[in-house]
């Protein structure tokens, strides 16, 4: 059973920077993608696919964060992190990070292709 154990995250004001981090565990399974999702404020049940990563290092953005936020890995560690910069206010949400089995093309930004979910993690960008 895959297990994610998030970190980072917290209070920022709008311009700052934080960085998420993903531990997983217990995927023996071959190639996968890892990505970060949000849940905004009084959008319950919708996750927003934020930025993706496969075993091969390609990448997959969102729109809302392309050129601001940056997916990476630690394979060693079994670490995915997700460096955010120029945070904004609309960034504020409840970050969680999702690991799942590999699909061809692009990481999928999709929740449904994604199989465990780390605890989330809470992040404030205040202007």
């Amino acid at each position: 059973q895959v297990q994610l154990v998030q970190s980072g995250g917290g209070s920022v004001q709008s311009g700052g920077s934080l960085r998420l981090s993903c531990a997983t565990s217990g995927y023996t399974y071959g190639s996968y993608y890892g990505a970060w999702f949000r849940q905004a404020p009084g959008q319950e049940g919708e996750r927003e696919g934020v930025a993706a990563i496969d075993t091969y290092n390609l990448t997959n953005y969102a729109h809302s964060v392309e050129g601001r936020f940056t997916i990476s890995q630690d394979i060693a560690k079994n670490t995915i992190y997700l460096q955010m910069n120029s945070l904004k206010p609309e960034d504020t949400a409840l970050y969680y990070c999702a690991f799942g089995p590999w699909g061809p093309g692009r990481p999928s930004l999709v929740a449904d292709a994604y199989k465990s979910w780390g605890q989330g993690t809470q992040v404030t960008v205040s202007s």
